[in-house]
């Protein structure tokens, strides 16, 4: 069986799940430990060296990033297909999906660092979050070209450009950001999420809330105990939308922390 090195709140792992419930796959998940802190090991550590989720293993084949890993199930079960059929609307979707990832992303990522984590108060998160907002304006009208005329991002049939959007957008919904209401875009949001692929993916999230009692993250932030991990495009974001005096502070105060060191 697949096992899947995962945690319901990310967005990669989000987008490898419904893949692998579209092609009907069997895989068990595993929470790694240490990662809040930045301190995993073990198996999870060797299958990946960056110790981020997802990471998946099947059999003896460890592959990590989440855009590999679409790539390895769509070689190793091709059927049904994710990508489309020719290579200008395959090209279109893995561009929809880098966006996705690399821009999109970090904005969902900021945000919870204000509500959650407490990053910044005041005015300075006023100002982060109205970036934030103005930002997610300009891409739901870019994503609302994308989809154009079409009922998927992948075409006739859900696939690849629909798995790679929709973990994201729930994410901007649950930080207060849906999309415009009315739009098409709003309208393909309702059609994904009423995928089972979708649905089971998005139950885990309410699941693991309902099944723990949730630390405060913003008390472990500030006592060192839990880094968040700034990658070159949350590092990026973080900076341009207001928040240099953010890392500064993380910085001095030893609570954020970046990829490790390959060993």
């Amino acid at each position: 069986m697949i096992t899947l090195y995962d945690h319901p709140l990310s967005p990669y792992g989000q987008k490898v799940k419904i893949a692998m419930r579209e092609k009907g796959l069997a895989f068990e998940t595993v929470s790694p430990g240490g990662l809040g802190a930045g301190g995993a090991a073990g198996a999870f550590a060797q299958a990946n060296p960056r110790a981020e989720v997802p990471t998946l293993i099947d059999g003896e084949v460890a592959v990590f990033d989440s855009t590999v890993i679409l790539e390895y199930l769509e070689d190793a079960y091709p059927t049904p297909p994710m990508l489309p059929k020719s290579p200008a609307d395959r090209a279109r979707v893995r561009a929809i999906e880098e966006v996705m990832d690399t821009h999109f992303e970090p904005i969902n990522w900021g945000l919870s660092e204000l509500r959650w984590f407490k990053r910044a108060q005041g005015e300075q998160a006023k100002a982060i979050e109205a970036a934030a907002a103005r930002q997610l304006v300009g891409f739901y009208a870019w994503l609302e070209r994308q989809l154009g005329a079409r009922a998927w991002f992948n075409g006739e049939t859900f696939g690849w450009g629909d798995l790679a959007v929709v973990p994201f957008l729930n994410g901007s919904v649950g930080q207060g950001h849906p999309p415009p209401e009315g739009s098409k875009l709003a309208a393909w949001l309702a059609r994904a999420n009423a995928r089972p692929s979708v649905i089971d993916t998005t139950a885990e999230i309410a699941a693991m809330a309902r099944g723990a009692d949730m630390p405060n993250v913003a008390e472990l932030v500030e006592k060192g105990l839990f880094k968040r991990e700034y990658r070159d495009h949350r590092l990026e974001w973080m900076i341009k939308s207001g928040g240099l005096d953010v890392v500064l502070k993380g910085l001095e105060r030893d609570n954020i922390r970046f990829s490790p060191e390959f060993h």
